[in-house]
């Protein structure tokens, strides 16, 4: 939810401005995806924004899939889509609306515009209009087939329409200015021949209208009051206006360009991730690496963590670049407030405990969160051999060292204080078992003998603890800008992105754990359960804190 005490961004100051005005009874506005990818973190800001103004306005909000291109569309891209927003918390207005709905409609418009005599069929090669679009300082010129009668154009049209023609052939063009000093505006395409299937439409088309003329249009279909787009198309606003009131479309819509969310650290190109998951850099869309609001979840993000991100960053005017340090801080103190803690030891060391009788058992409890009554606590089973983290343990140490160290104590976490006595080696002389003894009476207290334990570690039961698979995860790239200028982004793939971890043991209390709910593992991080993996797979979704690039002392 935005907050109400927040200064109004701009767009939030003209849509109260129209509405005052009595300019629109209702805002209406449009969260308008291409389904060929997978949406990325950049959409999820435009999502909050679209959902947002529409909720904070009473208005109404549209999920429309601008699908003209079905050579790289998919309907595996539209349920994804779909489950991108509802996980991040928004319903869109009715049914979900496509662009292709409305091909019936936009052919009508074509052959409206043909008939005007502002569009005719080219026969340009895409080389020769190229050639004769110009240049950002010099102006176009006009194409031999410009001046062609209406009927000609007509008849040309059906042709494209009845798929006598081959691609590539020629096109069908809005006749606007070709001297004109935005390019988008020297007679755009409107239509092409694609000769491939849709998965809305099946084989009903061979000829698909671009982008620029579906979707101002499926706007004032629609009754899009605020079209919001990125500041990549503030140079097709004259385009979409020209089209609007060229053509007899029911409603006025307007457009209105905001700065982009880019993130360092990060590529949001669909070609260049859609280049990652074929490639197999990594697994898959969701692969939780990639910057993808697939990604995140299955990572262990939380939509409340995006949403606040989101408005951290705000609205402007102007495109920069956002610290992914900010996202990776929406999360931990997101996931601080609200997920339940857990023990895990994610590179097992056994301890004996030579004081405490074989077979002994005993049941200790914990709480859930040390700040959450609601959560409740947790059974941690204790007994005779327990395991540790082999990083919590050395044979001598310095003063800095606040772990367990031989002849010194430390106190296991909810549990008691125990003094480390001598190690078991194998022939390679590597430490395979710990002897040590509890100290008595320290259930929750110091040793009465005043000799206190330096730190504080982890551990589980060993007769009783789950058999656990971690993988820890990190940036993808080790660039900040890794596609900036003429980078080769993958020459910045990070090789420590993905560490996985066998044999890992946690406390018991994680066998019913979900998929994608968060959990610190105390003193390790953030993890949630794999929504893709059988068996208890975790993914760590951030570390406690930040320490991408550093090592430890």
């Amino acid at each position: 939810m935005t907050d109400d005490h927040k200064p109004l961004n701009f767009l939030e100051q003209i849509i109260q401005r129209d509405l005052a005005e009595h300019k629109y009874q209702q805002i209406v506005t449009r969260f308008p995806p291409e389904p060929n990818g997978y949406l990325h973190i950049g959409h999820a800001k435009s999502i909050c924004l679209n959902f947002g103004l529409a909720e904070k306005f009473n208005g109404r909000c549209n999920l429309r899939f601008d699908d003209t291109n079905p050579a790289k569309e998919d309907q595996e891209y539209v349920q994804a889509i779909m489950d991108d927003v509802r996980w991040l918390g928004f319903q869109w207005d009715g049914e979900v609306r496509y662009a292709s709905s409305y091909f019936d409609q936009l052919y009508e418009w074509a052959i409206y515009l043909i008939k005007a005599g502002k569009a005719y069929v080219c026969h340009l090669s895409p080389e020769q209009a190229r050639e004769y679009r110009g240049t950002l300082t010099e102006a176009g010129k006009n194409s031999p087939y410009r001046d062609r009668s209406v009927e000609e154009n007509l008849e040309w049209f059906e042709k494209m329409r009845s798929g006598v023609l081959e691609e590539g052939e020629c096109v069908l063009r809005a006749k606007i200015d070709m001297a004109h000093g935005n390019i988008n505006m020297r007679d755009p395409i409107m239509y092409r021949i694609r000769k491939q299937s849709h998965h809305q439409t099946g084989d009903k088309w061979c000829i698909y209208p671009t982008y620029d003329f579906a979707h101002g249009q499926g706007d004032a279909i629609e009754g899009v009051t605020h079209s919001i787009c990125t500041l990549e198309f503030a140079d097709h606003r004259p385009l979409y206006e020209w089209f609007i009131e060229n053509l007899p479309v029911p409603a006025q819509p307007h457009q209105y360009e905001f700065g982009r969310l880019n993130l360092n650290y990060t590529v949001t190109s669909k070609r260049k991730l859609k280049l990652l998951v074929d490639e197999g850099y990594v697994d898959g869309w969701d692969d939780p690496r990639m910057p993808t609001i697939a990604g995140f979840r299955r990572r262990g993000y939380t939509p409340a963590s995006i949403r606040k991100f989101c408005d951290m960053i705000g609205v402007t005017r102007a495109d920069g670049v956002v610290d992914v340090a900010m996202l990776e801080h929406a999360i931990r103190d997101d996931l601080d407030k609200n997920a339940p803690r857990a023990m895990v030891v994610l590179r097992p060391l056994k301890v004996v405990l030579t004081n405490i009788a074989e077979g002994h058992t005993e049941e200790l409890t914990a709480k859930g969160h040390p700040h959450r009554d609601d959560l409740p606590d947790r059974i941690l089973p204790f007994g005779r051999e327990i395991f540790i983290d082999q990083d919590d343990f050395r044979e001598e140490a310095n003063k800095k060292y606040k772990r367990l160290v031989l002849g010194k104590r430390v106190r296991l976490r909810n549990a008691y204080v125990i003094e480390a006595e001598h190690v078991v080696k194998d022939e390679a002389g590597n430490i395979v078992e710990v002897h040590a003894r509890v100290i008595p009476d320290t259930l929750g207290k110091d040793p009465e003998d005043g000799n206190k334990p330096k730190g504080v570690i982890q551990w589980v039961a060993a007769h009783r603890c789950l058999d656990l698979e971690v993988r820890l995860y990190d940036r993808l790239f080790t660039d900040p800008a890794p596609d900036a200028g003429d980078k080769n982004f993958l020459d910045f793939i990070n090789p420590q992105s993905l560490s996985v971890l066998y044999g890992c043991k946690g406390e018991i209390s994680l066998a019913n754990s979900e998929a994608g709910k968060g959990y610190q593992f105390e003193r390790e991080g953030y993890f949630c359960r794999d929504s893709r993996s059988q068996g208890l797979v975790f993914n760590r979704t951030i570390s406690l804190k930040d320490s991408f690039g550093k090592t430890e002392d």
